[in-house]
């Protein structure tokens, strides 16, 4: 089960310099259920994630670079390239911070994963995480694969 919030993110109030990050390309082979191939730096994964938004099964198996390129050949649609920051937050917790790139440049995003619903509900994100875009399907990579960057409300 993952249990993760997500957030619209504007700006970073410090330098990341310090934290360790991952270039990450995701595709989608099925939108429902989703199917997904990651390559993150040089690790490979298939995954299968459940519907939902705070809380949904995710099943993940990792592949190789071969499996990887094979499996590209089925994506439909471009890839969801971005850059991700792991900044440590207090209870164990990691921030983790997406830049992401080409047809979604300028978006950042940063997420939470917790260990229970509970958790995540307590959760107090600090004022530079942004809005609150856990519930909205519109940031969802498998929304912004297909339709890009949202439109403001």
């Amino acid at each position: 089960m993952e249990i993760e919030r997500k957030f619209l993110t504007k700006e970073i109030p410090f330098s990341l310099k310090p934290y360790r990050y991952t270039m990450i390309s995701q595709c989608y082979i099925s939108f429902s259920p989703t199917i997904r191939i990651r390559q993150s730096n040089n690790d490979y994964f298939l995954t299968v994630k459940g519907k939902g938004h705070l809380a949904h099964e995710e099943f993940e198996m990792p592949i190789t670079q071969q499996q990887y390129q094979s499996l590209q050949k089925k994506c439909d649609a471009p890839p969801v390239v971005k850059k991700r920051y792991f900044v440590p937050l207090q209870n164990n917790l990691t921030a983790g911070i997406d830049f992401y790139e080409g047809n979604l440049k300028g978006l950042i995003t940063t997420e939470v994963e917790f260990c229970s619903e509970q958790q995540a509900n307590d959760f107090i994100a600090p004022e530079w995480f942004g809005k609150d875009v856990t519930f909205d399907f519109r940031y969802k990579n498998t929304n912004l694969c297909i339709h890009g960057i949202p439109q403001p409300e």
